[in-house]
């Protein structure tokens, strides 16, 4: 009688032990299959933002042509001259379109340099020549792809935008970069701060979603975990 019991008893433990080894797989893999969804529904969620901030914003690229000292001083020189004359004609260039059309802020602006990129060119052209350098320079308004960037306090995330490029020379040295539509581009270039103003004017062509998610920084967002 006591070996049947034992035998039973020990059965029992067998078969508990192999039902805890299964279902501890189990726990396992609901474990790994929700932080793959979880995981992929925010990056997922993260691309949505982009692509919702690639439509309402302009970037401002500048590629110098090495990183040469020199090469990384005119390139800034070219910035500062691109930037000065886009604002002595942004009033009456921006605003100039045809009758009937019913056109966004952002699809005035690109309208705008589309339609005076040989003007950019020229105006880069000469700062150039004013500096002795034998390379040219040339503006382009094209979608280009850009790593996460943190302009200011706003960082902006990894994807593709449409963008105002001048390219200098053979265009292989560290760039600069701001956004042009809504203007961001630093008053105070020295200490790199977004006015309030500009914050507000970018707010504004947002989502509240889109915008909050430029204050994260990058590879800091938030990944939640919700168990079903």
């Amino acid at each position: 009688m006591f070996k049947v019991v034992k035998k039973s008893v020990k059965r029992l433990s067998a078969g508990c032990r192999e039902f805890g080894r299964n279902w501890g797989r189990t726990l396992i893999l609901v474990a790994v299959f929700a932080v793959i969804l979880n995981t992929g529904t925010a990056f997922a969620y993260r691309n949505v933002l982009q692509h919702g901030i690639a439509e309402e914003v302009l970037r401002f690229h500048v590629l110098a042509n090495s990183d040469s000292e020199e090469d990384q001083k005119v390139k800034y020189m070219v910035r500062d001259a691109v930037l000065q004359w886009m604002q002595q004609v942004k009033e009456s260039g921006y605003g100039e379109t045809d009758s009937g059309q019913h056109l966004t802020e952002k699809e005035k602006t690109e309208r705008f340099l589309a339609s005076h990129l040989s003007e950019l060119t020229e105006t880069a052209n000469r700062v150039l020549q004013e500096q002795g350098i034998s390379y040219t320079a040339k503006a382009s308004l094209e979608e280009c792809y850009f790593p996460d960037r943190t302009y200011g306090d706003c960082t902006f995330p990894a994807g593709w935008y449409e963008a105002l490029r001048i390219q200098l020379g053979e265009a292989k040295g560290h760039n600069w970069w701001c956004v042009l539509y809504p203007n961001l581009c630093f008053s105070d270039c020295l200490h790199a701060v977004v006015e309030k103003s500009s914050k507000e004017e970018l707010k504004e062509v947002l989502t509240a979603e889109e915008y909050e998610s430029l204050l994260h920084q990058p590879g800091k967002w938030k990944i939640s975990f919700r168990w079903f």
